[in-house]
Protein backbone atom coordinates (compact mmCIF):
# COMPACT_ATOMS: atom_id res chain seq x y z
CA UNK A 1 0.00 0.00 0.00
CA UNK A 2 1.00 3.22 -0.60
CA UNK A 3 1.63 5.98 1.61
CA UNK A 4 -0.59 8.28 -0.08
CA UNK A 5 -3.45 5.05 0.80
CA UNK A 6 -2.24 4.81 4.17
CA UNK A 7 -2.76 8.33 4.88
CA UNK A 8 -6.11 8.07 3.50
CA UNK A 9 -7.28 4.55 5.16
CA UNK A 10 -5.82 6.22 8.70
CA UNK A 11 -7.96 9.60 7.87
CA UNK A 12 -11.10 7.54 7.42
CA UNK A 13 -10.48 5.47 10.34
CA UNK A 14 -10.32 9.12 12.43
CA UNK A 15 -13.41 10.04 10.75
CA UNK A 16 -15.17 7.12 11.68
CA UNK A 17 -14.06 6.90 15.05
CA UNK A 18 -14.76 10.94 15.91
CA UNK A 19 -18.67 10.14 13.99
CA UNK A 20 -19.21 7.10 16.13
CA UNK A 21 -18.18 9.03 19.51
CA UNK A 22 -19.90 12.40 19.10
CA UNK A 23 -22.97 10.25 18.28
CA UNK A 24 -22.46 8.53 21.62
CA UNK A 25 -21.65 11.37 23.61
CA UNK A 26 -24.31 13.28 21.89
CA UNK A 27 -26.99 10.35 22.87
CA UNK A 28 -27.72 9.10 19.33
CA UNK A 29 -26.01 6.23 20.33
CA UNK A 30 -27.52 5.18 23.97
CA UNK A 31 -26.49 2.68 26.20
CA UNK A 32 -27.17 -0.77 25.15
CA UNK A 33 -27.51 0.55 21.62
CA UNK A 34 -26.01 -2.00 19.09
CA UNK A 35 -23.14 -0.84 16.83
CA UNK A 36 -23.23 -3.07 13.29
CA UNK A 37 -20.36 -2.19 11.32
CA UNK A 38 -21.82 -2.70 7.90
CA UNK A 39 -25.03 -0.54 8.86
CA UNK A 40 -22.63 2.38 10.36
CA UNK A 41 -20.32 1.94 7.33
CA UNK A 42 -23.18 2.49 4.95
CA UNK A 43 -24.54 5.62 6.99
CA UNK A 44 -20.63 7.22 6.79
CA UNK A 45 -19.95 5.88 2.91
CA UNK A 46 -17.07 4.36 4.23
CA UNK A 47 -16.02 0.43 3.92
CA UNK A 48 -16.32 -1.70 7.30
CA UNK A 49 -12.82 -1.45 7.81
CA UNK A 50 -11.79 1.68 9.16
CA UNK A 51 -15.14 1.81 11.59
CA UNK A 52 -13.87 -1.62 12.90
CA UNK A 53 -10.68 0.09 14.02
CA UNK A 54 -13.38 3.49 15.12
CA UNK A 55 -14.84 0.43 17.44
CA UNK A 56 -12.20 -0.98 18.81
CA UNK A 57 -10.58 2.61 20.11
CA UNK A 58 -13.36 3.22 21.78
CA UNK A 59 -13.61 -0.07 23.40
CA UNK A 60 -10.66 0.98 24.58
CA UNK A 61 -11.81 3.87 26.22
CA UNK A 62 -14.77 2.44 27.64
CA UNK A 63 -17.71 3.57 25.74
CA UNK A 64 -18.10 0.53 23.88
CA UNK A 65 -18.31 -3.33 24.97
CA UNK A 66 -18.14 -6.62 22.79
CA UNK A 67 -20.86 -8.98 24.21
CA UNK A 68 -21.49 -12.55 23.08
CA UNK A 69 -23.87 -13.08 20.13
CA UNK A 70 -24.53 -9.56 20.25
CA UNK A 71 -21.31 -7.90 18.96
CA UNK A 72 -20.29 -4.40 19.95
CA UNK A 73 -22.61 -2.02 21.67
CA UNK A 74 -22.83 1.54 23.61
CA UNK A 75 -21.45 0.72 27.44
CA UNK A 76 -23.55 2.66 30.08
CA UNK A 77 -22.54 3.85 33.17
CA UNK A 78 -24.48 3.00 36.22
CA UNK A 79 -24.14 5.45 39.47
CA UNK A 80 -21.80 3.28 41.14
CA UNK A 81 -19.45 3.02 38.25
CA UNK A 82 -20.39 7.31 37.93
CA UNK A 83 -19.52 7.63 41.31
CA UNK A 84 -16.24 5.89 41.42
CA UNK A 85 -14.98 7.78 38.38
CA UNK A 86 -15.93 11.14 39.75
CA UNK A 87 -14.13 10.99 42.45
CA UNK A 88 -11.33 9.55 41.05
CA UNK A 89 -11.49 12.40 38.54
CA UNK A 90 -11.57 14.88 41.04
CA UNK A 91 -8.50 14.05 42.54
CA UNK A 92 -6.40 13.37 39.45
CA UNK A 93 -7.99 16.66 37.94
CA UNK A 94 -7.10 18.55 40.94
CA UNK A 95 -3.81 17.22 40.58
CA UNK A 96 -3.48 17.69 36.85
CA UNK A 97 -4.97 21.79 37.31
CA UNK A 98 -2.66 22.74 39.77
CA UNK A 99 0.88 21.33 38.21
CA UNK A 100 -0.81 23.09 35.35
CA UNK A 101 -1.18 26.06 36.68
CA UNK A 102 2.39 28.09 36.44
CA UNK A 103 2.78 27.55 32.73
CA UNK A 104 -1.04 28.94 32.40
CA UNK A 105 -0.51 32.18 30.64
CA UNK A 106 -2.98 35.54 30.23
CA UNK A 107 -3.76 33.85 26.51
CA UNK A 108 -4.67 30.56 27.95
CA UNK A 109 -6.94 32.38 31.13
CA UNK A 110 -8.54 35.10 28.66
CA UNK A 111 -9.26 31.80 26.20
CA UNK A 112 -11.19 30.15 29.58
CA UNK A 113 -12.57 33.07 30.05
CA UNK A 114 -14.60 33.12 27.11
CA UNK A 115 -15.32 29.50 27.04
CA UNK A 116 -17.43 30.39 30.47
CA UNK A 117 -18.92 33.27 29.49
CA UNK A 118 -20.08 31.11 26.67
CA UNK A 119 -21.57 28.65 28.76
CA UNK A 120 -22.88 31.32 30.89
CA UNK A 121 -24.95 32.57 27.73
CA UNK A 122 -25.95 28.94 27.37
CA UNK A 123 -27.97 29.42 31.01
CA UNK A 124 -30.66 31.70 29.42
CA UNK A 125 -32.09 28.49 26.69
CA UNK A 126 -30.27 25.79 28.30
CA UNK A 127 -28.69 22.88 26.36
CA UNK A 128 -26.90 20.29 28.40
CA UNK A 129 -25.10 18.89 25.59
CA UNK A 130 -23.59 21.64 24.26
CA UNK A 131 -22.85 23.01 27.60
CA UNK A 132 -21.19 20.03 28.50
CA UNK A 133 -19.28 20.41 25.42
CA UNK A 134 -18.08 24.01 26.56
CA UNK A 135 -17.33 22.74 30.27
CA UNK A 136 -14.41 20.11 28.71
CA UNK A 137 -13.14 22.90 26.78
CA UNK A 138 -12.88 24.86 29.55
CA UNK A 139 -11.50 22.71 31.86
CA UNK A 140 -9.11 21.12 28.74
CA UNK A 141 -7.58 24.98 28.68
CA UNK A 142 -6.19 24.49 32.75
CA UNK A 143 -5.01 20.94 33.02
CA UNK A 144 -3.45 20.36 29.31
CA UNK A 145 -0.39 22.23 30.41
CA UNK A 146 0.18 19.19 32.76
CA UNK A 147 3.73 18.29 33.20
CA UNK A 148 3.38 14.94 34.69
CA UNK A 149 2.30 12.59 31.45
CA UNK A 150 1.20 9.94 33.73
CA UNK A 151 -1.48 12.25 35.72
CA UNK A 152 -2.17 13.40 32.44
CA UNK A 153 -3.10 10.34 30.85
CA UNK A 154 -5.41 9.69 34.09
CA UNK A 155 -7.50 12.84 33.33
CA UNK A 156 -7.85 12.38 29.76
CA UNK A 157 -9.06 8.53 31.25
CA UNK A 158 -11.41 9.90 33.33
CA UNK A 159 -13.29 12.35 30.86
CA UNK A 160 -13.47 9.13 28.03
CA UNK A 161 -15.20 6.89 30.74
CA UNK A 162 -17.95 9.68 31.52
CA UNK A 163 -18.33 10.10 27.63
CA UNK A 164 -21.48 8.47 27.16
CA UNK A 165 -23.25 10.13 30.68
CA UNK A 166 -21.69 13.77 29.43
CA UNK A 167 -24.19 14.50 26.86
CA UNK A 168 -27.07 14.37 30.03
CA UNK A 169 -24.93 14.84 33.52
CA UNK A 170 -26.33 18.50 32.93
CA UNK A 171 -30.12 17.28 32.54
CA UNK A 172 -30.34 15.50 35.44
CA UNK A 173 -28.79 18.35 37.39
CA UNK A 174 -29.54 21.64 35.67
CA UNK A 175 -29.48 23.80 38.77
CA UNK A 176 -25.90 22.51 39.58
CA UNK A 177 -24.48 24.45 36.01
CA UNK A 178 -25.29 28.11 37.48
CA UNK A 179 -23.14 27.32 40.18
CA UNK A 180 -20.61 25.39 38.27
CA UNK A 181 -20.03 28.42 36.07
CA UNK A 182 -19.45 31.13 39.06
CA UNK A 183 -16.84 28.30 40.17
CA UNK A 184 -14.94 28.58 37.20
CA UNK A 185 -14.64 32.39 37.44
CA UNK A 186 -13.29 31.54 41.11
CA UNK A 187 -10.59 28.86 39.56
CA UNK A 188 -9.60 31.33 37.21
CA UNK A 189 -9.12 34.03 39.71
CA UNK A 190 -6.97 31.57 42.04
CA UNK A 191 -4.68 30.96 38.97
CA UNK A 192 -4.64 34.58 37.82
CA UNK A 193 -3.44 35.71 41.30
CA UNK A 194 -0.43 33.15 41.51
CA UNK A 195 -2.60 31.27 44.58
CA UNK A 196 -0.19 28.16 45.82
CA UNK A 197 -0.79 24.76 44.10
CA UNK A 198 -2.55 22.90 47.31
CA UNK A 199 -5.63 25.98 47.32
CA UNK A 200 -5.69 25.34 43.50
CA UNK A 201 -5.88 21.81 43.66
CA UNK A 202 -8.48 21.88 46.52
CA UNK A 203 -10.39 24.29 44.63
CA UNK A 204 -10.53 22.23 41.33
CA UNK A 205 -11.45 18.85 43.45
CA UNK A 206 -14.17 20.93 45.36
CA UNK A 207 -15.76 21.98 41.97
CA UNK A 208 -15.34 18.47 40.75
CA UNK A 209 -17.10 16.62 43.77
CA UNK A 210 -19.61 19.44 44.23
CA UNK A 211 -20.79 17.99 40.54
CA UNK A 212 -20.89 14.78 41.82
CA UNK A 213 -23.30 15.68 45.01
CA UNK A 214 -25.50 17.54 43.14
CA UNK A 215 -25.94 14.25 40.72
CA UNK A 216 -26.07 11.63 43.77
CA UNK A 217 -28.25 13.87 45.83
CA UNK A 218 -31.29 13.40 43.20
CA UNK A 219 -30.26 9.92 42.04
CA UNK A 220 -31.95 6.83 43.09
CA UNK A 221 -29.43 5.44 46.63
CA UNK A 222 -26.68 3.36 45.02
CA UNK A 223 -27.74 -0.17 45.25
Amino acid sequence: MTETALTAAGSKSQQAYEAVKARIVGGTYTPGYRLVLAVIAKDLGVSVVPVREAIRRLEAEGLVKFERNVGATVAGIDPTEYLYTMQTLSIVEGAATALSAPLIGPADVARARAVNAEMRECLEHFDPVRFTQLNQDFHSVLFEHCPNPHILGLVHSGWNRLASLRSSTFRFVPGRAHNSVDEHESLLRLIESGADADAIEKAARLHRSATLDAYLAQAQPLQ
